[in-house]
Parts: C-alpha cells; sequence; structure tokens
C-alpha cells in the first residue's frame, strides 16, 4: 500500500472558512462515492461550521484526563482500525494532551498517510514554525503551537483560503467567529486590520513561493531551458566596477513596473583568481542591492557571458541589465565584449538591456601578472645551476665524447633543473649559456661561434624552446600556487568576517583587533569626521601603537566613504593586502552604524516606555486615584455637615465608603511603588526558605470570604521565597481571579509540587484571554477587553510577575479546561520536607505521569 496524500488548507488567520472549505470539499467526496470520516474537526460553536458536520461519519473521539480535566482528542488508533479513504483532520499544529500517542497532531497525520490514509487537514499561517519570529513581531504574541515548514511543503497540495482584513472583521463583530462577549476584545487586538493584512501578504507570499519552487522543480524535471515569464525576474551583471550602483538601481525601477518583480545581482568571478573588481565596491553593491530588496549571487565561472546566461535562465529570469563597456577602442581587438556575447546568445525569451554610464570607454582594469613567488634559496640555486652549471657540464664532458645529441639531451636536463629551482629567468639564462657552449665546443667547426650543418641549428632552437617553454610552466605554476594559497587565506579571512558581522557576534573593538592581528600592526583606529571642514575623531582604537588623529599620521589608512577612514600603524602594506583591508573597512563602518542604530533603538525604546508610563500613571492619578479620593471627600463633607442630621445606619455607610475608599487608594499606590521599583531595579529580595501554607493563606485576606477554594498539600517541599514579595504577587493574582470569576463561582487556588519546583495554581472560570494577548496582560498599566475604569491601574499582573521573577521564578498565563484563566506561578523548591519526606514522593508520584 503507497503513502497517503495530503491537502492541506492554509489560512492567514482564524475565521476564514478553513474548516468550512474542508467540510465542503468532504461533502463532494462522498457525493462521489469516496469513503470519507472526520477523524477530528473542532467547529468551535459556530453554527455553519456545525451544520457542516451533518451527513459526515465522525470516528468518535478519545477521552483523556488531565490536571483534574477531560479533554476530547482524535482516536488515532480508531481512525486506523476504520481505514478510510480520506480522514478529515483539524488544527495540524495542535499539540495534543500530555497521554496521547504523539505529542503533535501532525505526527498522528503522518502515521495516517504512512497507512496509505489521505488526509485533509487546516492550519493557519502564524503557525508555521520558520515564521515564528516574524508573526510575533507582527503580532506582538509567540505562538506556542507550531507545526515545521517540512510538514506543510510536502503535502501534495496546498489551497489557500483567503478573505480580505475587512470582510474578516466584518465577520467577527457579527459574532460568526467568536462569541459576543470577545468579539471587541479580539477587534482591538489581534484582528487588528494592520495585523490582518500583514498576516494575510505572509500566506501569499508563501504560498507564492511554493508555487515558484514547484515550478523550478518542474522545469528541472522536465528539461525544459526556456524562460517562462511568470513574472519579471531581473538579472544585473556586476564587475566589481563603480557603474554596478547604476545598474542596480535601474534594475529595481524596472522591477517596479511589474507585479512580483525581483532583482538578482550576480557577479562572476574567475576560477583562477584573478579579478579586478574591488571587495569595497562589491560590498557596497550588495547592500545597495538588499537594501531594494534584491538578493546578491557570486559565481565562478571562465566564460562570462556563457556563466551568466547559465545563471538567468537556471532562475527563470526574463531581463538581464548590462553596462555599457568599459574597454577602450583598441581593446575589442581581443573579442567583441561581454554584452555583444550575451546578446547575441541570448535568444528571444531573454530580453538584454545595455545601460549606459559614466565609466563607458574609460578603460578597465585588467590583472597584472606578478612574477614567480619562489623562495629567495630556490632563486640562488636556480641562477647557480643556470650560469655556473653549463661551464661545469661542458668540462666534464670535454674528457668523454657522447654525440651531439647526447650532449643536447644534457644541457637540456640542466636548463630544466635551473627551471626548477630559479623560475623563469635562471632557465632562460641556461638555455642561452647552454646554447652558446653546444655551438663551441660540439657543433662543427668546433671551437668557432658557426654552425655548418643546418640540422644543428634546428637542434639547438629546439632545445632553447624547450628550455623556456619548461621554465614558463614552472613560473606558471609557482605564481599559481602563491595565488590559491593568498586566495583561499583572503577567503578564510572575509568568510569569518562577514560570518560574525552577520551574526552579529563582532563589535567595532573586536573587529579592529581582528584587523591588527590579521596584518600584524601595531594599532587599528576608525577615523571619522562630519564634514571636509571637521577635525577627525576617532570612533574605536585598540592596539599600543602611537595614537594617530588624521589618517594622514598612519602608516596604512583605507578610506571608507568621504568622511570615514581605517588607520593602521606599524609597517607599510604591500598593495595586494589592500583588497582584503577595504573589505575590513567596509565592514567596520558597516558595524559603527550598525551599534549607533542600535543605540537610537534602545533610545528611543526607553523615551517611548518612559513616555507610556507617564501617560498612564497621569491617567491612573486623574481618574483611577481620583475616584476614591472624591467619595472620600464627598462622604467626609456629609458627615461634617450640620445641616442634616444622620441616623446611626446612615453614619455607618459614609464610614464604611470612607474605609472602602482607603484601603482601595492604599492598594493602589502600594502597586505604584512596587511598579517603580521594578521599573528602578531596586527590589532587593530576602530569600529564605518557607512552606507555602504559612504565605499563601495570609494574601487572601483582600477578598470576600468564600471566594476562594483553598488546596495547598501539607506535603509540599518548602519553597525558597522572599515572603513579603511572594504575599504580596499571590495578593494581587488572587484579586484579579475574583474580579473577573462568575459571582458565585470560587477562585481555586492549588499548589503542586513537579520535580525540582513548585507550581500555584490560580485558577478562575472568567470570560479567558485569548492566546494573543496572554503576553500583554503583564505589561503595566494595561488592561484586558472590557474591564471598567475602576478595576484598577492596571498594575497587579505586572508587580506579579516582577515580584516572581525578582524571586527567580516564572509567572504565565493558560486557559482553564472549560473556560477562563489559569496563572502558574512557579517557585523553587528548596527541597522536601525532612519530616514528610517519604509522604512527599507517593504524593508528587500522579503529578509526574501526569506531566
Amino acid at each position: 500500500m503507497g503513502r497517503g496524500k495530503l491537502r492541506i488548507y492554509l489560512g492567514a488567520a482564524p475565521g476564514v472558512g478553513k474548516t468550512y472549505a474542508m467540510l465542503s470539499e468532504a461533502h463532494r467526496r462522498v457525493e462521489r462515492g469516496t469513503d470519507c470520516v472526520v477523524a477530528f474537526v473542532e467547529h468551535h460553536d459556530r453554527p455553519r461550521t456545525e451544520v457542516m458536520l451533518h451527513g459526515l461519519e465522525q470516528v468518535p473521539r478519545r477521552r483523556l484526563e488531565y490536571r483534574g480535566g477531560v479533554f476530547p482528542e482524535m482516536d488515532l488508533d480508531a481512525v486506523l482500525a476504520r481505514r478510510p479513504q480520506v480522514a478529515l483532520v483539524d488544527e495540524l499544529a495542535h499539540t495534543n494532551i500530555p497521554g496521547s500517542r504523539n505529542a503533535k497532531r501532525w505526527q498522528d497525520v503522518e502515521e495516517l498517510l504512512a497507512a496509505g490514509v489521505d488526509v485533509i487537514s487546516t492550519v493557519n499561517i502564524q503557525h508555521l514554525e520558520s515564521l515564528g519570529d516574524v508573526v510575533e513581531s507582527i503580532t506582538g504574541v509567540r505562538q506556542q503551537e507550531t507545526v515545521p515548514d517540512e510538514v506543510v511543503r510536502r503535502a501534495d497540495q496546498v489551497e489557500l483560503v483567503d478573505m480580505s482584513p475587512e470582510a474578516l472583521r466584518r465577520r467577527m463583530a457579527h459574532g460568526n467567529i467568536y462569541q459576543p462577549d470577545k468579539v471587541d476584545a479580539a477587534l482591538s487586538n489581534y484582528f487588528r486590520p494592520g495585523n490582518l493584512t500583514a498576516l494575510r501578504e505572509l500566506a501569499l507570499l508563501w504560498v507564492a513561493d511554493r508555487v515558484d519552487a514547484y515550478l523550478t522543480q518542474y522545469r528541472s524535471d522536465h528539461r525544459v531551458s526556456r524562460i517562462w515569464g511568470s513574472r519579471e525576474r531581473i538579472v544585473v551583471g556586476l564587475t566589481g566596477g563603480p557603474e554596478g550602483r547604476t545598474l542596480i538601481r535601474r534594475a529595481a525601477r524596472l522591477a517596479e513596473k511589474g507585479a512580483g518583480g525581483e532583482v538578482l545581482a550576480v557577479y562572476i568571478a574567475r576560477s583562477d583568481g584573478l579579478t579586478s573588481a574591488s571587495p569595497k565596491e562589491l560590498a557596497l553593491q550588495r547592500t545597495l542591492v538588499e537594501d531594494l530588496g534584491g538578493t546578491f549571487h557570486h559565481v565562478v565561472g571562465d566564460d562570462i557571458p556563457a556563466a551568466l546566461l547559465a545563471f538567468a535562465r537556471g532562475v527563470n529570469a526574463t531581463q538581464i541589465v548590462l553596462g555599457s563597456s568599459r574597454r577602450r577602442t583598441w581593446q575589442y581587438v581581443f573579442g567583441p565584449g561581454v554584452g555583444a556575447t550575451v546578446a547575441r546568445e541570448s535568444g528571444s525569451d531573454l530580453d538584454v538591456h545595455i545601460v549606459t554610464h559614466d565609466e563607458v570607454a574609460k578603460g578597465r582594469g585588467l590583472p597584472v601578472a606578478r612574477g614567480a613567488r619562489l623562495g629567495r634559496s630556490r632563486r640562488v640555486w636556480g641562477w647557480i645551476a643556470g650560469v655556473a652549471g653549463p661551464p661545469v657540464l661542458a668540462a666534464l664532458l670535454s674528457a668523454v665524447d657522447l654525440g651531439l645529441a647526447n650532449d643536447m639531451l644534457l644541457f637540456l636536463a640542466l636548463t630544466v633543473a635551473a627551471a626548477l629551482l630559479g623560475g623563469l629567468m635562471p632557465a632562460l639564462a641556461s638555455a642561452a649559456v647552454g646554447s652558446l657552449l653546444l655551438n663551441y665546443f660540439y657543433s662543427p667547426p668546433l671551437h668557432r661561434w658557426t654552425i655548418a650543418d643546418p640540422k644543428n641549428i634546428v637542434a639547438i632552437v629546439i632545445f632553447v624552446a624547450v628550455g623556456a617553454a619548461v621554465a614558463s610552466v614552472v613560473d606558471l605554476a609557482a605564481r599559481r600556487t602563491h595565488q590559491a594559497a593568498r586566495l583561499r587565506a583572503e577567503s578564510e579571512i572575509l568568510s569569518f568576517l562577514a560570518g560574525n558581522v552577520l551574526r552579529g557576534e563582532t563589535g567595532l573593538e573586536d573587529l579592529l583587533e581582528r584587523v591588527r592581528e590579521t596584518f600584524g600592526m601595531e594599532s587599528a583606529a576608525l577615523l571619522e569626521r562630519a564634514s571636509d571642514v571637521e577635525p577627525w575623531t576617532c570612533a574605536g582604537r585598540v592596539g599600543h601603537g602611537r595614537p594617530v588623529e588624521r589618517p594622514d599620521q598612519a602608516d596604512v589608512d583605507m578610506p571608507v566613504g568621504d568622511h570615514m577612514a581605517l588607520a593602521l600603524t606599524g609597517r607599510v602594506l604591500p598593495a595586494e593586502d589592500r583588497r582584503v583591508l577595504a573589505a575590513f573597512a567596509a565592514q567596520a563602518a558597516v558595524v559603527l552604524d550598525r551599534r549607533r542604530l542600535q543605540e537610537e533603538a534602545d533610545r528611543a525604546r526607553t523615551l517611548a516606555e518612559g513616555n507610556r508610563i507617564r501617560t498612564a500613571l497621569l491617567a491612573a492619578v486623574s481618574h483611577d486615584l481620583r475616584t476614591p479620593l472624591a467619595g472620600i471627600k464627598a462622604a467626609v463633607t456629609s458627615l461634617r455637615s450640620e445641616d442634616v442630621e444622620w441616623s446611626e445606619e446612615d453614619r455607618a455607610e459614609l464610614l464604611e465608603g470612607i474605609e472602602e475608599g482607603a484601603d482601595r487608594l492604599d492598594h493602589l499606590v502600594g502597586n505604584l511603588l512596587d511598579m517603580s521599583r521594578l521599573q528602578t531595579g531596586t527590589v532587593t529580595p530576602l530569600i529564605r526558605e518557607i512552606d507555602l501554607d504559612e504565605v499563601v493563606p495570609m494574601a487572601l485576606g483582600g477578598v470576600p470570604e468564600g471566594s476562594v477554594d483553598l488546596d495547598v498539600p501539607e506535603t509540599l517541599p518548602m519553597v525558597a521565597v522572599d515572603p513579603g514579595l511572594l504575599e504580596r504577587a499571590m495578593a494581587n493574582l488572587v484579586e484579579n481571579a475574583v474580579k473577573y470569576s462568575p459571582s458565585g463561582t470560587p477562585v481555586l487556588v492549588a499548589a503542586s509540587a513537579l520535580a525540582d519546583r513548585v507550581e500555584v495554581r490560580v485558577v478562575d472560570r472568567g470570560p479567558g484571554v485569548p492566546d494573543e494577548a496572554k503576553g500583554r496582560i503583564f505589561e503595566p498599566f494595561q488592561r484586558y477587553g472590557d474591564a471598567p475604569r475602576g478595576a484598577g491601574v492596571g498594575l497587579g499582573l505586572a508587580v506579579a510577575r516582577g515580584f516572581a521573577e525578582a524571586m527567580g521564578g516564572t509567572l504565565d498565563a493558560e486557559d482553564t479546561p472549560g473556560g477562563g484563566l489559569t496563572m502558574v506561578l512557579t517557585l523553587r523548591a528548596a527541597g522536601p520536607r525532612p519530616d514528610l519526606l517519604h509522604v512527599a514522593e507517593h504524593a508528587a508520584e500522579p503529578e509526574r505521569q501526569a506531566s
């Protein structure tokens, strides 16, 4: 039996109609006679979705107990035993209740597919694992339930269920998605138009990328070399020259004219490493193309036109942008040039744009071949073998007569030896001296500088040519070896540099120290100035060399733009080292800019936070603090009035109002003071070991009697906390839970031991909080939903979390099974009580199994 097929309905947000579309597809398949069952579908009390379940066979769910509640989950074994043709499994990213066969529902789906069952499922774009950071930056909420991207990418079919933000908000307002009591909060938080638009764009782009990947795979499988212009994809050919920025901007303008246009800048380097490109210029062009939304690519190829066309066809490009040639007129004798060759061989499916620029016909820098990089001792021995060797060999051969052919072979061997030792020049010297000696001593007429036999002339010419050829090969090999070693070292340095900078692991001083160590300098400094008339200032400096105040005082200076320079002291660098130094200088400027941007962002964030807190504090003072003060003032004025004769009941009621107002003021001012302590970092907990049952009951004094059920076993281990901070945190949590719980429904405060920690859970049965708002309720001056202004200044939970973290604990919010909100306060256990160690182990065992 083969593997089943997976079909996924992908949506941008809850409520767009994924489950409805899945059930509609199920009805269509059932009408066609397909054996289709509902393995698990959650209708969330949405009437229209619930109606769609009618007429479909549903596999009974499995009921699992967890922490005192019973939860329904998909019965995987029952579905496998039923073995339908198609199974409907809703919410692919769902996390199963502990005790289930698999931790995640997508793992259940994998088992169904492996068993040959086709699966139709649903998932929202925010649940894709790779998009977690992006979704958090948009909505402010980190998604806890995720599914690996690869699971969705492997699906045989992904169908986007799309809906405009306005239509989705109308559905929300009409009560078609959430219960009416949650609509206002959802519309003002997660379902804001900006959030929905951004999530919709994410979903559309993800599906478009998947379609593009499928198209690329199809073209590769079917060997389609012809370009399909499904969307404008523009390739910019870069040479590393200054005209590259002009080409990139022109390509970006071309891409903007069409929907979905994409720019790909490519630099093609020769495999021998010889290049006239400026690393600094390439770095600037890479930054420019990425700022404009494009991508930068580095390709190796000796035939530049062929490599460029191969790259363009490989990415299914529709246009190529090249610059007019920088070659002078006489240089065209070497060929028509890259632009003309690419235009000629591009074919009818690829447009080529030749863009003029300021560098046209100004000449181009060509690689200059340097001499052989052989050691000094080798060159000395090479010259000895090339100059002194032939006379010595001639003296030795004067004693024997081997014939001209053998004599020439011996002199040729000496020339090869000189080439191997010293390179080109000693070998040529050996060939010249050897040919003269052969002519004088061994070629008739002897002892004269003439050659009688024409054959001997040919032999001597071949001798000189072979010697020169061997010397050239050795010299070229030595030069290539040196270049390869140098380029390898450069690539390793640049790779290390780029990796560290891109990961944000290198500060400016670290980078300068790396420059100093790499080039063996005494000091390295980054200098800058605001304008040409301003003095130079030092942005960063490392090393022990003499201080440098201006670039011209340094042994080596590398400019970065118009008003920045990297200055080194210690020695003068050769010209070939300046390529890597230019890359270091460009990266140093980037690091400095990043550091300053980060500082500006931190300052802006601090100012924004301060302004937000000040604004909220003013609102609290103007309303929440004035209200009880006004009540106290009115009650006191009434009691002091001599015009009214108050009864004992009236006086008691007014005094009770004064007391309630004073208590409320005391609570509000206490939270404000606690928040100010947390903001200024002056909370210093006094940690000691204590039993929870000594602190938790004391925190219930501010709530009505009978409004809280307490379940704190005596067998719990002691906790390492500050009793005062813990009591204040617990009081805030309990008061908040009681405030939102329905009348007559007590709040449950339960504690349990888990490994080396103790959890205190404050459970209410109120309206609850959506996942996307759970993080915000712990921020200062935040009231959730439709809480009245008189409910407080929104500091209780912020103070509670701050105190918990100050004691080394955590405070998180979870959904209460069946509805409501559970606050989970986790504290460090100080160790089990010695007198109850045995009992505690037995009491904690069921809890460990449940977790």
